[in-house]
């Protein structure tokens, strides 16, 4: 996205980037110049994303949905988000930081979009009516609702949290409690998943959020593309904790050094049988000792963390191979198919052959058309 005179530029002009249908990214110097960009024939089936905003716009979690919706990364055979920002009225937007962005685009962007990306924002328009209007109006017709930061204030103010568990920047977590006592606020989390309403916590866990939703629509291979392309982890479980007490003596040394190969050599080796005591003894500390250790390092348990891995590449394998059910349970760690399907389900809420029918790489289309922008 270019940056002009102090005005970011997002309306309907669709610069692209790597194929992106990001609208309204706009001037001479867009990322899109220079790069082949693929072309997207049938625009029926392309799913869509808004991404609401308002004045005092926090540009961080706005830039990290842009960043995941709105570049192609799908490769061959998948169609991309079409990605559109959108603002309770069209035109420019201020951000807490003191520039601006430009939305082209009113709230009527909301009546068609299957996804609606809430960005946190200060001002008044943010939960104004219309805006609350719009979002409830969507939410009936069926559309995925969600926040990020303390866009959470926004659903809430809407309504579209009474009765459920919901999440926010865990400095504003009272805060929601307090104005919204209907909402059940976990301040302990990442994100939540509740199906139409998603929530996450501040900042990087935006981005955690958007790339679970990436791993939804698209499947963990094509999620851990995009984590590469962001130079970001390409996955954190939406239950671990927001803020992770790190000793700062602890930070550095040889202790940190083996705890962190002994994370590296669990990944290379998650068909083999793992226990706390073998992983514990590679980093050369007390059961105890390393179980503490890992829970302040990662916000959860080894045995968490490990079912978690072994599903992460139970996609990949499922998404990428012609692998059996058996043997996919076999090099990812559990087993058997019956345990595999144990854990895929109660993590990813289908079952290992279904996710394969949906997320199955299919083989490369050269007869795609291409323009070089």
């Amino acid at each position: 996205m270019a940056v002009s005179s102090g005005w970011l530029t997002a309306g309907r002009s669709g610069m692209s980037r790597g194929g992106a249908r990001l609208h309204g990214v706009s001037g001479p110097d867009a990322p899109g110049n220079g790069r082949i960009a693929v072309v997207q024939q049938d625009s029926a089936n392309t799913p869509t994303v808004a991404l609401l905003v308002a004045d005092g716009l926090s540009p961080f979690e706005f830039a990290a949905a842009a960043e995941a919706s709105g570049y192609d990364r799908g490769g061959p055979g998948r169609v991309w988000y079409t990605t559109t920002v959108a603002a309770p009225r069209p035109g420019i937007v201020g951000t807490d930081l003191g520039f601006g962005i430009e939305a082209r685009h009113g709230l009527g962007a909301l009546s068609s979009a299957g996804t609606i990306v809430v960005c946190p924002a200060a001002g008044a328009d943010a939960t104004g009516e219309p805006v609350l209007q719009a979002l409830r109006r969507a939410h009936r017709r069926g559309a995925r609702i969600v926040s990020l930061c303390t866009g959470a204030f926004t659903l809430a103010a809407a309504g579209l949290l009474d009765g459920r568990r919901a999440t926010t920047h865990w400095g504003h977590a009272d805060a929601l409690a307090l104005s919204y006592p209907t909402v059940e606020v976990d301040a302990g989390v990442l994100y939540i998943d509740d199906g139409d309403i998603l929530t996450s916590a501040g900042s990087a866990a935006s981005i955690d959020l958007c790339l679970h939703i990436v791993r939804t629509d698209f499947g963990a291979e094509v999620a851990a593309a995009v984590a590469r392309s962001m130079v970001v982890p390409p996955h954190r479980d939406g239950g671990q904790a927001q803020f992770i007490d790190r000793p700062v003596v602890l930070a550095t040394g040889p202790d940190v050094d083996r705890f962190a190969e002994t994370l590296a050599w669990a990944l290379e080796h998650l068909d083999e049988a793992l226990s706390v005591d073998l992983l514990a003894r590679r980093s050369a500390m007390s059961p105890r000792t390393f179980a503490r250790r890992f829970r302040s390092a990662t916000g959860t348990t080894p045995h968490r963390w490990l079912v978690r891995q072994r599903v992460l590449l139970a996609q990949r394998l499922l998404e990428t191979t012609d692998a059996p059910v058996d043997l996919v349970a076999s090099r990812s760690g559990f087993g058997s198919a019956t345990n595999l399907r144990h854990h895929f389900r109660r993590v990813v809420h289908t079952g290992p052959s279904a996710y394969r029918r949906t997320f199955r790489r299919p083989p490369p289309d050269h007869g795609r058309e291409r323009v070089v922008r």
